[in-house]
């Protein structure tokens, strides 16, 4: 099979931990030694997120007094696609061994006039208290919305349209190549009159890019891999209940929060609804037992 797996920000950098390097790169080993199976026997193509390591070096860049105004996020999108692609392919190979790994820095196109730049949802950075968050608009001019029992920055994430590397990985997937791409939901960037590109300030959902992505390198199977077992139906209440096999329709029914689960929801609907693949949501560490079928959420037509 070939199969398209999108690892959320939140798997290499868990809530609470400090985002030090040496944490996040453990969470990677971790990671690799999961998916490495599914290398062996699989065409794998991997992405992640980046929100919290995005935050994270946007604050930096904000306060350094040694730079006139601060990296654009394009830019450090870039970053974080060299720093956690670097780490991904040295622990995934270390894995895997003689099989052939490589990491792209990728762009992905949005369109300039997206909604979502003007109402902004995606989540990035580290996690902060209702005080804590209100002092940093007050002296940033950044917006937050609640993120569970936290307050977390947010920017706008408009909807990928192209990956403009895919012709590069189909050609690096007939050589045999596992691929790490699109990290952080790829560079955002946009196409002028003449075709020439230029980046843009936003954060693409990594799961969206990888149901664009999964389609275009013609995909049988995506999964989005985060830290729990399941989509939940009716979560939060006394009636929450974990949702096994399911079809797209009644996926969506259930309503899923748009700055969580959402996101994440609509990217295995559609991909399903696309191409009449396999998609599934569950935990990192099952992802040998969701494609075989016996873990997480799958979603197919029938």
């Amino acid at each position: 099979m070939r199969i398209v797996v999108a690892l959320g920000g939140n798997a290499l950098l868990e809530r609470g931990q400090k985002p030090d390097e040496a944490p996040q790169v453990e969470n990677v080993r971790k990671a690799a030694q999961a998916l490495a199976p599914l290398a062996q026997k699989h065409e794998l193509i991997l992405t992640h997120g980046n929100g919290p390591q995005v935050g994270v070096l946007a604050a930096q860049s904000a306060s350094d007094p040694n730079l006139k105004e601060p990296y654009r996020f394009d830019t450090l999108g870039a970053l974080t696609q060299g720093m956690i692609g670097y780490w991904m392919l040295q622990e995934l190979g270390n894995a895997l061994g003689e099989a052939k790994v490589t990491t792209i820095i990728t762009q992905t196109l949005v369109d300039p006039a997206d909604p979502a730049f003007e109402n902004p949802t995606k989540f990035i950075g580290e996690v902060y208290d209702e005080e804590g968050a209100k002092a940093a608009e007050a002296e940033k001019g950044w917006t937050f919305k609640a993120d569970g029992k936290y307050f977390r920055r947010v920017i706008g994430s408009p909807k990928p349209v192209e990956i403009i590397e895919t012709p590069a990985i189909r050609t690096l997937l007939e050589e045999g190549y596992t691929i790490i791409c699109a990290g952080g939901g790829g560079v955002p960037v946009t196409r002028d009159a003449d075709g020439k590109l230029s980046g843009v300030e936003a954060v693409i959902d990594k799961d969206s890019t990888a149901e664009k992505l999964a389609e275009e390198v013609k995909a049988d199977a995506l999964l989005i891999l985060t830290d729990v077992p399941n989509v939940m139906k009716d979560y939060g209440t006394p009636e929450e209940e974990a949702i096994g096999t399911t079809t797209p329709d009644k996926l969506r029914a259930i309503g899923a929060p748009a700055g969580s689960m959402g996101p994440k929801v609509n990217a295995v609907c559609t991909f399903v609804e696309k191409t009449g693949g396999i998609a599934a949501i569950g935990r990192l560490e099952d992802a040998v037992s969701i494609i075989e079928g016996q873990a997480g959420t799958i979603v197919k037509n029938s």
